[in-house]
């Protein structure tokens, strides 16, 4: 079967990444997966929610939001129905879970790094292009702590990706599109670090059960996906760490 924009199953889409692309953030990323496009700003704040007072240790979290045009049809802002949709609030957390489990917190020391995830285009895939490019926010934002010497070395365990995968039409395929998405049988998407370690893994049946032997295959295309994510981000980041 022929994918909506020509790939193979196995295939990614194009991924774009512009590292600096904020000007005032201490780490900021635009992120492309094809026609999904997200802005990635990671800010220092030098203090820690009061659960972590005195503990030594610091914090990573993450906002998600997405621009009223950023879909085929407009959406309402947050701020004018005064509350968070659930489904932001999930990717959000998702987001600050992710991240926050590739560094070492005490290293961080009594400070909180906030990552935001703005979709300025959505096409599929949003979350998952969120923990991606804001794992380079996040990196660059860290840097900028060494370089300030506020911290002594740069706190991060494990470099993280995360990617979409599903069934479609009885074929998994790898990196789905909003039209692939939304016609899915199986939606998936898979955290994983560049260990092989996995994060966190959401699959659903939309339509209909699935086997095992289908899930362990999108976990292999999520697996090989993520090894080519992880490339782009430390090619993204050469020019500073290498």
């Amino acid at each position: 079967m022929s994918r909506i924009d020509g790939r193979k199953n196995n295939e990614l889409r194009k991924v774009k990444v512009t590292r600096n692309y904020i000007k005032y953030a201490e780490g900021s990323a635009l992120i492309e997966f094809g026609n999904t496009k997200v802005i990635c700003t990671a800010s220092v704040d030098d203090k820690v929610p009061l659960f972590k007072k005195g503990s030594g240790e610091g914090w990573v979290t993450a906002e998600y939001s997405m621009l009223p045009r950023a879909t085929q049809v407009r959406n309402i802002r947050d701020i004018s129905k005064l509350r968070l949709n659930g489904r932001a609030n999930e990717i959000q957390r998702l987001i600050g879970r992710s991240l926050r489990s590739v560094i070492d917190l005490k290293l961080l020391g009594e400070r909180t790094i906030m990552v935001d995830c703005d979709v300025i285009q959505a096409d599929g895939g949003t979350r998952t292009a969120s923990i991606t490019g804001g794992f380079i926010a996040l990196m660059d934002a860290c840097s900028y702590l060494v370089d300030k010497k506020k911290i002594s070395e740069i706190p991060v365990l494990n470099f993280v990706a995360a990617v979409s995968t599903g069934l479609v039409k009885g074929q998994e395929m790898l990196d789905l599109c909003y039209e692939e998405d939304s016609n899915a049988i199986v939606d998936m998407n898979v955290v994983m670090t560049d260990a092989g370690e996995l994060i966190e893994v959401q699959a659903t049946g939309e339509l209909a059960p699935f086997s095992r032997q289908s899930m362990n295959t999108m976990l292999d295309l999520a697996e090989s996906g993520i090894r080519e994510l992880i490339s782009v981000q430390k090619n993204a980041l050469l020019e500073r760490y290498k």
